[in-house]
């Protein structure tokens, strides 16, 4: 399995459920524990539970790959642990206030979606 194609798999099947501001980041050079972060904003508690189930069916469809799903959609946050992939899955207001992409700056963006 590659870790891009996952991660592409990943970003796809958010845009399929409508997740906002989805940023794919390349964290090979600068962090042990992923390859790559995925980020994505959902406007509701069922939007970013749809969106982490849907990213999770797609790696288990697509890649015959489990992940791990973490934190509570309620609290505006929802992370899914694809080992050499992290997704992360906020809410408008937690996404600004982690600020991941700033804590991350130092990784590549590959992706930017509006």
């Amino acid at each position: 399995m590659n870790a891009l194609e996952l991660a592409h798999s990943i970003v796809n099947a958010l845009e399929e459920r409508k997740g906002e501001n989805i940023l794919l980041l390349d964290l090979r050079d600068i962090a042990a524990f992923t390859d790559f972060f995925v980020l994505c904003t959902g406007t509701s508690d069922r939007m970013l539970d749809a969106l982490a189930e849907s990213a999770l069916d797609k790696a288990r469809e697509v890649h015959g790959l489990k992940g791990r799903k973490d934190g509570l959609s309620s609290a505006g946050w929802v992370a899914v642990d694809f080992g050499y992939v992290t997704l992360h899955i906020f809410a408008q207001e937690t996404r600004d206030f982690y600020n991941l992409e700033e804590l991350w700056k130092e990784g590549k963006v590959l992706l930017r979606l509006q």
